[in-house]
């Protein structure tokens, strides 16, 4: 049961003065406030600013341990959103605690639910925040699981693939934009599908990741997932990051770095599973399907 002080029950009937501010603490500690009311609301030492658009979908709540939430929207109005920082992922796993607050005294005020940001986009000037429950955490997996594919990302630490190495990262410059996911290159010296699943930069600012490359006629082609904004112009310079789909084979004919694969290449697949016994088939004698 939640305690509401009695500066603000009093002002729960009647004509009211009630606002929603939104408290967002980022990863690295940074404190973010925002308000649908139509002036700044100071508390807590935070200033959260007015006029940024936001509007809270209906917040689902449950008993136990569901995995339950809702969304904010808005525009990219306020100084502190970003449209790049949304893109690199600087919001997600947020802390996010929503409060309802007498704008006329923010001293009278009740936390009404703490979330965790799950995803952040935007585009076009406007974003969507995810809001999930702090319940979420159960849901996520822990350790390692059992499966084909390596469940390690490309340079990270289980990885150790060192991605400033001259194959790794190869710098070009835009020729032609054939549309906001598909840009005409100057030619990388790599084979096709070389960057296939790796990331695209502008200086130090990651524009997206990578769904498909090609090399002909002296050019190389790269596609991307979402549309590129702002979109790169002709003549500008960008970086490519090698791509790994996570197999046993990429990860030993493209970076020999097959004794760091954090993946199970030689599980049966569903083709074992749903196979049977034949008369006098040495293979299904219980021995090594490798030997």
């Amino acid at each position: 049961m939640r305690a509401i002080p009695d500066a603000l029950s009093v002002r729960l009937g009647g004509a009211t003065t009630l606002c929603h501010c939104w408290r967002l603490v980022l990863r690295d500690g940074t404190r973010l406030g925002f308000t649908d009311h139509d002036r700044d609301l100071t508390f807590d030492g935070l200033t959260h600013a007015a006029a940024s658009g936001l509007d809270a979908s209906e917040a689902e709540t449950a008993l136990g341990f569901a995995g339950v939430g809702g969304e904010i929207a808005g525009a990219l109005m306020a100084a502190a959103l970003t449209e790049a920082d949304l893109a690199a992922g600087r919001y997600d796993g947020a802390r996010l605690e929503t409060w309802l607050v007498d704008w006329l005294a923010p001293e009278a005020r009740v936390l009404l639910d703490i979330g965790a940001v799950g995803e952040a986009s935007g585009s076009d000037a406007a974003f969507t925040v995810e809001v999930r429950s702090l319940a979420q955490a159960f849901d996520e997996p822990r350790g390692r699981l059992y499966q084909p594919a390596c469940s390690a990302d490309l340079g990270d630490a289980r990885c150790g693939v060192t991605l400033t190495g001259p194959t790794m990262r190869v710098a070009v410059h835009v020729v032609a934009v054939e549309s906001p996911t598909y840009l005409k290159l100057s030619a990388t010296g790599f084979a096709s599908g070389w960057f296939s699943g790796g990331s695209l930069y502008a200086g130090a600012r990651r524009l997206g990741t990578i769904r498909d490359h090609g090399e002909r006629d002296g050019f190389a082609f790269v596609a991307v997932w979402n549309p590129l904004s702002p979109s790169p112009v002709i003549g500008d310079a960008l970086t490519l990051v090698a791509g790994c789909d996570k197999s046993f084979e990429t990860c030993r004919n493209k970076f020999a770095n097959q004794m760091r694969f954090r993946g199970f290449p030689h599980m049966p697949g569903n083709d074992v599973a749903l196979g049977y016994v034949h008369a006098g088939d040495v293979s299904m004698d219980g021995g090594s399907l490798f030997r």
